[in-house]
């Protein structure tokens, strides 16, 4: 049974995201995401302008004028969310945690999903496939999906991404627009990664907190690593111990990001601090103006 607080909380997200998916955020996710291709409607006669590339010539010859082959964009696609719903999604220093601003993204990927008729789906991972929910069409059950993020509780702590794409690629035989939504604090996934990209169209959304990588001062501070556990404690007065923590933060963040490039995986950069429809925007026009 669900409580009135997380109710309301799903029925804020439900309103908010249907208010941001309006018909231009629409239009251009089913621009950067074209169809399967073309699929074959009818025969009409020639017009002057018609492509004479069109013309069915076995038509043409029976009927002993030009006619034209028609074809219409095959349009429905399946959007298959993978979302890490680790312990380090808990972290925070803004009015969002990272789990929250996964939980926006999935609810507008969804939402655009079924505005154009597509199917969606999707699986909640730790370091094992703790949820999958097979790809449906329906307003209803992009609520579902909202309502499963929200009331998750995971048995693990840590992240496996590796495990999750191999349970995806056995499960997802047809193509799939797959967004594969975390903070990619994990290693070791990167053959995993390249295999389902030759079969999936994958787009890798990493979702950060500014205060990842840069420490504040406020003396003496006790840190705990989420998915392990362990815990630290640290002098955040030091200059050198902000410094070492900073650089350190960078060439993890730009090794993982090197990592999505030999994958040949385009990244979006999404903050906890900021809005998530912007960054979403700007990927979806610059992907349909690469395939234009």
């Amino acid at each position: 049974m669900l409580s009135e607080e997380l109710r309301a909380q799903i029925k804020q997200i439900h309103l908010s995201t249907s208010y941001l998916v309006n018909e231009s955020m629409a239009g251009e996710y089913a621009s950067a995401f074209k169809g399967r291709g073309m699929e074959f409607e009818e025969v009409r006669e020639y017009f002057p302008g018609d492509d004479v590339r069109s013309i069915d010539w076995n038509v043409t010859a029976r009927m002993g004028s030009p006619f034209v082959k028609e074809y219409r964009e095959e349009r429905e696609l399946t959007l298959f969310l993978m979302v890490d719903m680790s312990r380090s999604g808990k972290f925070g220093s803004t009015d969002k945690t990272k789990t929250d601003t996964m939980a926006e993204l999935a609810a507008i990927l969804a939402y655009l999903a079924s505005r154009n008729n597509d199917k969606v789906g999707m699986m909640l991972f730790t370091t094992e496939v703790e949820r999958f929910i097979p790809p449906k069409k329906g307003r209803g059950h992009v609520w579902r999906l909202i309502q499963e993020i929200l009331t998750f509780e995971p048995k693990h702590r840590g992240t496996d991404l590796g495990i999750a794409l191999e349970y995806a690629g056995h499960l997802l035989r047809k193509k799939t627009v797959l967004f594969l939504i975390s903070d990619f604090l994990s290693h070791g996934f990167e053959r995993p990664l390249v295999l389902a990209s030759k079969r999936h169209d994958i787009t890798a959304l990493r979702v950060s907190d500014p205060r990842e990588f840069e420490l504040t001062n406020v003396g003496l501070l006790d840190m705990e690593d989420p998915e392990t556990g362990e815990t630290l404690l640290i002098d955040t007065s030091s200059k050198a111990t902000r410094e070492y923590f900073r650089k350190e933060a960078a060439r993890q963040l730009n090794d993982s990001q090197e990592m999505m490039r030999r994958s040949g995986i385009p990244e979006v950069n999404i903050s906890t601090e900021g809005s998530s429809v912007a960054p979403l925007v700007r990927y979806f026009r610059s992907r349909d103006r690469r395939r234009s």
